[in-house]
């Protein structure tokens, strides 16, 4: 009879690999149009920022043209997707490495009842796309007085 030594990492990284698995086969049917949602070659890193006055999402896009971004808002679903273009020109020679990652993006988010929905803003600078979503005012109750 053989000792297997147990190790709680290969645990780990065949959980990962059956996760990884999930999804791989969840974004191929979603290329094939078999569900409602998009498939994206990469996700964004995204900072999301409570405040009194609202809400602020930030998120990195380095190297993607602001003409390539498109932000919607659609039944309190913010959507951030694009596509950083691929300008590698292979003129000067092969690649020795490419790390980069290149195609389309895709984030969703569901907004608070809170949000102001007509007076969301976006602008980049510096690769870094911030949306400012302000909060509605809150309407106060009143006292309605009853008369006899």
């Amino acid at each position: 009879m053989a000792v297997m030594r147990y190790d709680p990492w290969r645990t780990i990284s065949q959980l990962q690999n059956e996760m990884n698995r999930l999804f791989e086969n969840r974004l191929d049917g979603e290329e094939n149009g078999e569900t409602g949602m998009v498939a994206a070659d990469w996700r964004p890193a995204v900072d999301v920022q409570e405040s009194q006055s609202g809400y602020t999402i930030t998120a990195d896009l380095p190297g993607v043209d602001p003409e390539d971004i498109d932000v919607s808002l659609e039944n309190g679903v913010l959507t951030i997707q694009g596509e950083r273009k691929d300008d590698r020109s292979g003129e000067d020679g092969a690649f020795k490495r490419i790390e980069r990652i290149r195609g389309t993006f895709f984030r969703r988010f569901t907004l608070p009842d809170t949000a102001d929905a007509e007076n969301v803003k976006a602008k980049t600078r510096n690769g870094t796309l911030e949306i400012v979503i302000p909060k509605q005012k809150e309407v106060q109750p009143r006292k309605i007085q009853v008369e006899s």
